[in-house]
């Protein structure tokens, strides 16, 4: 289950992060998302874990609990929304 992972601090690393779920079970992959340009944290990211009844158990253990000075806010991740349209400039 891919599991999001908002209000992280600038601070948190993976492995802190990993440490945090691992309590709960076998987790597959961390991924931290950071800005393309600066490489600082924007905040959330993902952790997967392979075992549903894990991955249900980390949420509830986890979600509203302090790290780093953020309460986590953690839910399943939803799929990624389409983009439509450009939303450009007409060029006629």
């Amino acid at each position: 289950m891919n599991i999001y992972v908002g209000n992280l601090s600038r601070e948190t690393a993976e492995d802190t992060l990993r440490q945090a779920f691992e309590s709960f079970g076998e987790v597959s992959r961390i991924n931290i998302i950071k800005d393309k340009f600066t490489g600082d944290s924007r905040g959330f990211g993902f952790v997967e874990m392979p075992n549903s009844s894990q991955a249900e158990a980390a949420i509830t253990g986890i979600n509203g609990r302090e790290m780093n000075g953020r309460e986590l806010n953690v839910s399943q991740a939803r799929p990624r929304a389409e983009k439509v349209g450009g939303g450009g400039l007409n060029r006629w």
